[in-house]
């Protein structure tokens, strides 16, 4: 049965982010169940899903008040729509709960379905904000390298990952790509991370100047970079990189798809970093991606432009067909629920300590050069060499390796660009299980170190 099952995989499904050719002679990795932070595949083993999914099932695998919720809501209104002054009570009382939450100068949501789509609804927001305020040359979206902000043309022409542009024709939007915030990695020798911080942000000004201020809408950027390799900025990044937007009229978007709802120690992470955003995007933890839901938030600045618009053109011209779907929004409800009852702030900080250190005390192993963490986002840096921090050979998939040696330990990891190995385990993890996470790491990483010996 199993190698049927496996065969239909490779005969009938598409991988995203997967080398097509190799996955024919690879067995698919076929996740049957979960419970709690753990999952079990089609072989019988119970593994620790140690990124969430993708970094998005912050309840676990069996919450039963969000299938609770959407029971509920499917068997009362499966289905409505948010169009032409149409609306539904889930959709209206999320709305309500994330501008609640959520940094004061934030006043309305548009929900989408996703984080890719949450982010090229941003961008048309900003667009159609500018040309409002009749400024149609100010388009340009300033991302950073190694960012990811999703995969549609829009958002993914905003990434600043080589394999999401490469054999699409990305970027296909006015985009420019600037530093990425990992003094780690890109600091110069004798340089303080503040002056790395200070160096940076006229970096981002020369570009500015160079550009036209003009021409430039928004500074898009996730407060911790996830799939680029979990990277957290320095101390005072947001505060100076916001005083070179502010100078030349720039808007902040900030996306929050992975480090929104609790996941960096604070519900937001541009409050973790102190950032003031115009714009936020949310996702996968607003439903602990039970369904898929998204949204854009937005300040009353940013409304008022878009009132503007819509009075001009008539409307404001975009939607989604799900966007705001009741039971989606039932359930991302249902979790912001249990986000307050649960504390979930609160729990998230009693533990970072304990996870910072589990990630630190693996500094001292061969292959590791650094750990990086905050709340329960975190990964370590693969290293040849920890004195000159030179890498190994991009072929080696070193970072691969690891999760692949984690898997047999019955530990789910995610390799991630730099040779990084990434952790974001369920926020409802405890002290006994993180201590679990890190037994299995390490074992990882000795066979890993063993292999290549």
């Amino acid at each position: 049965m199993r190698n049927a099952i496996a065969e239909n995989d490779k005969q009938y499904v598409l991988h995203p982010y997967t080398n097509l050719s190799a996955h024919q002679e690879i067995e698919p990795f076929i996740i049957t169940h979960g419970e709690g932070i753990y999952v079990w595949d089609d072989q019988g083993n119970k593994l620790i899903e140690g990124m969430s999914g993708l970094w998005c099932a912050s309840l676990g695998f069996n919450e039963q008040r969000l299938t609770d919720a959407a029971t509920r809501q499917m068997q009362k209104l499966p289905y409505s729509h948010l169009f032409s002054h149409r609306s539904t009570e889930p959709a209206i009382e999320l709305s309500q709960k994330l501008i609640d939450i959520a940094p004061d100068n934030m006043s309305r949501v548009f929900l989408v379905n996703s984080g890719s789509e949450a982010v090229d609804m941003a961008i048309k927001i900003v667009w159609y904000y500018n040309n409002a305020l009749d400024r149609p040359k100010k388009k340009k979206i300033i991302a950073r390298k190694r960012a990811y902000h999703g995969i549609t043309i829009a958002s993914g022409s905003l990434t600043g990952l080589p394999y999401v542009h490469d054999g699409f024709d990305l970027p296909a939007i006015p985009v420019m790509h600037t530093e990425t915030p990992h003094y780690y990695r890109e600091g110069r020798d004798g340089e303080t991370e503040e002056q790395f911080t200070d160096r940076l942000a006229q970096t981002l000004e020369e570009q500015i100047i160079a550009e036209g201020p003009d021409t430039i809408a928004a500074f898009i950027a996730e407060p911790v970079m996830g799939a680029g390799g979990v990277l957290v900025p320095p101390a005072k990044y947001f505060e100076k990189i916001q005083l070179v937007l502010n100078k030349y009229d720039i808007l902040l978007i900030c996306d929050e798809v992975i480090c929104g709802f609790a996941r960096t120690g604070q519900m937001f992470g541009s409050q973790t970093f102190n950032a003031q955003p115009d714009l936020m995007t949310v996702a996968k933890q607003l439903s602990s991606a039970y369904l898929p839901i998204g949204g854009v938030m937005l300040s009353e600045k940013i409304y008022d432009a878009l009132v503007t618009g819509s009075d001009r053109h008539g409307m404001f011209g975009s939607g989604n067909t799900y966007g705001g779907h009741p039971v989606a929004a039932a359930v991302a409800v249902e979790t912001l629920n249990i986000y307050e009852e649960q504390n979930i702030v609160s729990h998230v900080q009693s533990l970072s300590d304990q996870f910072a250190l589990g990630l630190q005390n693996l500094c001292d192993h061969p292959l590791v050069g650094q750990a990086r963490s905050t709340g329960l986002i975190g990964a370590l840096e693969i290293v040849e060499n920890k004195d000159t921090k030179a890498q190994y050979p991009v072929a080696h998939k070193v970072a691969a390796q690891v999760a692949n040696h984690a898997r047999n330990h019955n530990l789910i990891l995610r390799p991630t660009p730099g040779d990084s190995v990434a952790l974001c385990p369920p926020l409802i993890i405890n002290e006994a299980e993180l201590k679990l996470i890190f037994e299995r790491l390490e074992k990882a990483l000795n066979d890993t170190h063993a292999s290549m010996s």
